[in-house]
């Protein structure tokens, strides 16, 4: 993963330098052994006028553990005391501890060498403009605490589309979320398991029209895609896909059936990373292929498009490198020999004709290479809501 080390390059402007200059790596102190190292980067930025606060916008913020030993009893703590009651409310998730214009939630531990999201739900208020700034602090028992303070935007009414996806492993439950999955384990190698991820409409208009695409890590392949999806020939295995006609209003999520496949070869416990990233294509046409889904509250952490930093979002893939792969038996040929499809003119894994490279497609894909950096997964802290925080500037603020 690229070594995101401390909040103040991303406030420095992780977007730009991605952009620019690809992959960055920034020095890092040395840590002793039992130490890890988590850094914060904010990923979502703006949000869109008229979001009401039973669909509050999960603001996704990314959490990373740069070090190879895990991070143990992560939390962050939320300061809003400097955001604009008039424009953005806060809804606290479920279980965090409230106290003023401050609240903090247990996020767990995070594995040396991965990654997950959290988010933060806010919902417009007023009007558009700047709306003040979040301060997020993060802390773990074996680590030093990181913060950021980010400024936060409300937009002109729009859809806003939000990427989500979990970590692959074996006994995923295919739902949009992980609360009720506490039996996960690594894929033995050789498996087929699938891919839950999903892209919510966190705005306030619907989006018609739904581009996607997923990029696996080296190892992992398709054994399943949707109609309308097609493998692109680039250096990793990438896939993409439409539904022109898929129309998802605000506080809905659109998902498709897709399962992957981890190698036979494979030699590591965890593989990073991959990518799921989305986009409306502003003119629904045709028969939906996916009837989009109400996404309820355990879900929810988790015309132009609001806010685009937050379309694409972040997964490792978990292996048990203690499992032996089943051989995969060598067929024998019996009667008349097939035709072999000519390259380039298939589609992918699951079905549907090749896409042409045109029109939508061919800006997104071109923007693979930066988009799929501004990476965010799992774990959105917008549960069940409990409190709603009107936040006032001129209320104290407690020390961070």
């Amino acid at each position: 993963m690229t070594a995101f080390h401390r909040s103040a390059l991303a406030r420095a402007g992780v977007v730009a330098l991605l952009a620019a200059g690809g992959l960055a790596t920034v020095a890092a102190p040395a840590l002793a052994a039992d130490q890890a190292d988590v850094a914060l980067v904010p990923v979502s930025s703006e949000l869109a006028k008229g979001v009401k606060q039973a669909k509050a916008k999960p603001f996704k913020f990314n959490v990373r553990n740069l070090a190879t030993v895990d991070a143990t009893a992560v939390t962050v703590t939320v300061n809003t005391a400097d955001l604009d009651p008039t424009k953005v409310g806060v809804v606290v998730p479920d279980g965090c501890e409230v106290k003023r214009r401050m609240f903090t939630c247990l996020l767990g531990d995070l594995r040396g060498g991965t990654s997950e999201d959290f988010g933060i739900p806010l919902f417009s208020t007023g009007g558009r403009g700047k709306a003040g700034t979040l301060t997020v602090k993060l802390t773990a028992a074996n680590a030093k605490a990181d913060r950021v303070d980010h400024p936060i935007t409300v937009t002109k009414p729009g859809y806003d589309l939000t990427a989500w996806v979990q970590d692959v492993q074996a006994n995923v439950v295919v739902n949009g979320a992980v609360s009720d999955e506490p039996d996960l384990k690594p894929v033995p190698r050789g498996e087929t398991v699938p891919l839950d991820w999903a892209l919510y409409n966190d705005g306030s208009r619907k989006a018609t029209g739904i581009a996607y695409g997923i990029t696996l890590p080296p190892g992992v392949s398709f054994a399943k895609l949707p109609e309308g999806c097609v493998e692109q020939p680039l250096d990793v295995v990438n896939a993409y896909c439409e539904d022109s006609g898929a129309v998802v209003k605000p506080g809905e999520y659109y998902t498709a059936d897709v399962q992957v496949k981890v190698g036979a070869d494979v030699t590591e416990p965890v593989l990073p990373p991959g990518f799921v990233w989305g986009a409306g294509l502003d003119a629904a046409e045709g028969p939906a292929e996916e009837a989009p889904r109400i996404a309820s509250g355990a879900q929810r952490k988790t015309f132009t498009e609001a806010d685009e930093r937050d379309n694409t979002a972040e997964f490792d893939v978990f292996v048990d490198l203690s499992a032996q792969p089943t051989p995969t038996p060598t067929p024998t040929p019996t009667g008349a020999p097939t035709a072999t499809p000519t390259p380039g003119t298939g589609g992918g894994s699951g079905g549907g004709g090749g896409l042409p490279v045109t029109g939508v497609q061919a800006g997104l894909i071109g923007g693979i290479g930066v988009a799929v950096l501004l990476a965010g997964g799992v774990l959105l802290l917008a549960s069940r809501r409990r409190k709603v925080v009107l936040v006032a500037p001129g209320d104290e603020k407690s020390e961070n």
